[in-house]
């Protein structure tokens, strides 16, 4: 039997501001992140962005237009972000499997 509630992936990295913009984007193209939450270095949370699965990379860039502007204001005057990341635990798992493996062969 399989577990079809499994729980998301949450991660979290830091972004300086000036990168801030480009970053939420790259991880809007992927499919399989659920939700963003922006958040400054103290901790406080900034915006939370709900990524619905289904909705076309346009179209979701489009309708998250007036967000990534907003979070474009506020990377100019705030220096440092964290981003946390939660992730479909069924979609890594399918990105994961197309992924080519590493022969082990380091060329160093």
């Amino acid at each position: 039997m399989t577990d079809k509630h499994k729980p998301p992936i949450n991660e979290e990295i830091a972004v300086a501001g000036s990168q801030l913009v480009d970053k939420v984007k790259e991880l809007m193209r992927e499919g399989s992140v659920r939700r963003l939450i922006v958040r400054r270095a103290s901790g406080e949370a900034m915006v939370e962005i709900p990524l619905a699965a289904g909705i076309g990379i346009a179209g979701l860039l489009t309708l998250m237009t007036p967000v990534l502007a907003a979070l474009g204001a506020m990377a100019a005057l705030i220096a440092d972000f964290r981003v946390e990341i939660e992730r479909d635990p069924d979609q890594v798992a399918d990105t994961a499997a197309k992924l080519p493996h590493d022969s082990g062969d380091d060329a160093r």
